[in-house]
C-alpha cells in the first residue's frame, strides 16, 4: 500500500491481487485474469472499467520486468518508511479482536478514533497474522523485521506498526 496525503492507495500488487513476494508465474496468471475481467470491449465500456484496465496494464508492465520490479519494490519500501508517524507501536500495544475469518488489530488515536488493520489487509501486503493459543505473531515474507504505516480513521495522524517476526505477543482477554 502506498500512502497518499491522507488515504491508502492500491499498489501494483493490489491491482493484480498478488502478494509482494509472488513469483513471475503467479503475477502472469493473475494479470491474465485481471486483464480479461477489466477489458473495456468485454464490459459495458464505462469510464471506470477503462481506468481499471489501464491500472492492470501498468501493474503488469512494472511487475513483469525484473529490473522495474526491483526499482518499484525499493520505492514501495521507501514510501512506507518516509511517512512521518506520530509514534511507533508494536503488536503488544494493539487490541486484537477475532471476528471469525479475520483478526482485527486496533490502537486508539488521541482524537478518539482508531488506527486499525486486519489480517486480510496484512495478508495482501505479504504478512501473515497467526494465532497460537493466546498469542499472536506476524510472519514476514523474508523473516526480517518490517513496519506498516497505519492512518487514523478520522484525523491525519499515522502510526508505524513495528513488526518483529520473532516475537509472539500475548493477547490476554482481547481474543
Amino acid at each position: 500500500m502506498i500512502l497518499g496525503s491522507n488515504s491508502i492507495r492500491e499498489t501494483h500488487y493490489d491491482v493484480l491481487s498478488v502478494k509482494e513476494d509472488a513469483s513471475y508465474e503467479e503475477i502472469r496468471t493473475s494479470y491474465r485474469t485481471a486483464i480479461l475481467n477489466s477489458h473495456p470491449d468485454k464490459l459495458n465500456s464505462d469510464h471506470e472499467s477503462g481506468e481499471r484496465f489501464l491500472l492492470v496494464q501498468k501493474a503488469w508492465e512494472i511487475l513483469s520486468d525484473p529490473n522495474s520490479r526491483t526499482v518499484y519494490d525499493r520505492e514501495l519500501r521507501d514510501s512506507r518508511q518516509d511517512v512521518v508517524a506520530s509514534e511507533d507501536i508494536g503488536l503488544d500495544d494493539m487490541m486484537v479482536e477475532d471476528v471469525g475469518e479475520v483478526m482485527e488489530l486496533y490502537y486508539q488515536c488521541r482524537c478518539g478514533d482508531h488506527f486499525s488493520v486486519d489480517s486480510s489487509e496484512l495478508s495482501k501486503m505479504g504478512y501473515t497474522l497467526l494465532r497460537d493459543g493466546t498469542e499472536i505473531f506476524v510472519r514476514t515474507p523474508d523473516a526480517l523485521p518490517a513496519s506498516v504505516v497505519l492512518p487514523c480513521g478520522s484525523c491525519s495522524l499515522h502510526v508505524r506498526l513495528m513488526i518483529n517476526p520473532d516475537i509472539k505477543v500475548p493477547v490476554d482477554g482481547y481474543l
